[in-house]
């Protein structure tokens, strides 16, 4: 299979693409910007493909997009890139994710990047800053994604999305003293893009270490979703 993995300079996303690498798959890795790029040598010279553009620019995205709609189709994507404070949460966290879903051609399967701070998250658009020109709030932002990841499930049937807790585990975001597990933080992913498994092939989940939980009450109300995508699609010019 032919899987991006976004953010994979380090940490989750890096571990991920190796993963894969390792497990025979095509693997598209991305960088936002060239010093970061240099980081994954190791892993294009393995044969991996690369990408590369800073997800809080909106036309870096549209970008990436286009590039890797001229290259040979993707069959799913793990939305891994993320920041945890400050100005690029919202546009690295939500609007990155929801453009990619929305302009890349072909991929089946689209895994996403949620967190146990959905939880915190408030089920509410308004005053929400889309462009980042103040700090936005880290659960807020995993909450809207996780609600997308379900949206999609419930919209395009013939897609397969989910999103994925990894745990508070030990990377540069999560800090050394992270209490989960390295390696089990990048398996559900790499499952839910890549597997056969029957299990693997549902959609609209949320998962933390390849079990099903529930999340937010508010990720699986229609009437949130639907308030969702309209602000997404209003703010971008781009609609699923």
């Amino acid at each position: 299979m032919r899987i991006l993995v976004t953010g994979s300079a380090d940490g989750l996303g890096r571990a991920a693409a190796d993963s894969l690498l390792s497990g025979g798959h095509d693997v598209v890795v991305h960088a936002r910007n060239q010093d970061r790029a240099a980081s994954l040598a190791a892993l294009v010279d393995r044969g991996a493909d690369i990408v590369v553009g800073d997800f809080t620019d909106r036309d870096a995205v549209r970008r990436i997009a286009a590039e890797l709609n001229g290259r040979d189709p993707l069959d799913a994507v793990i939305h891994n890139a993320g920041v945890w404070r400050g100005r690029a949460v919202m546009p690295v966290n939500v609007i990155a994710p929801y453009l990619l879903t929305a302009l890349l051609d072909g991929p089946r399967r689209h895994v996403y990047l949620s967190s146990g701070s959905h939880f915190g998250g408030q089920p509410s658009l308004a005053g929400v800053d889309w462009q980042g020109k103040v700090p936005g709030s880290y659960a807020d932002s995993k909450l809207f994604v996780t609600t997308l990841a379900a949206a999609l499930a419930r919209l395009r049937p013939e897609l397969i999305s989910n999103a994925v807790d990894p745990g508070w585990v030990p990377t540069k975001m999560g800090g050394p003293g992270a209490p989960d597990d390295l390696d089990l933080g990048h398996q559900t992913q790499e499952w839910l893009a890549a597997s056969d498994e029957p299990q693997s092939l549902t959609s609209g989940g949320y998962w933390y270490h390849r079990q099903q939980r529930q999340p937010h009450r508010a990720v699986h109300d229609h009437t949130f979703q639907e308030q969702l995508l309209e602000a997404l699609a209003e703010e971008t010019g781009t609609r699923l």
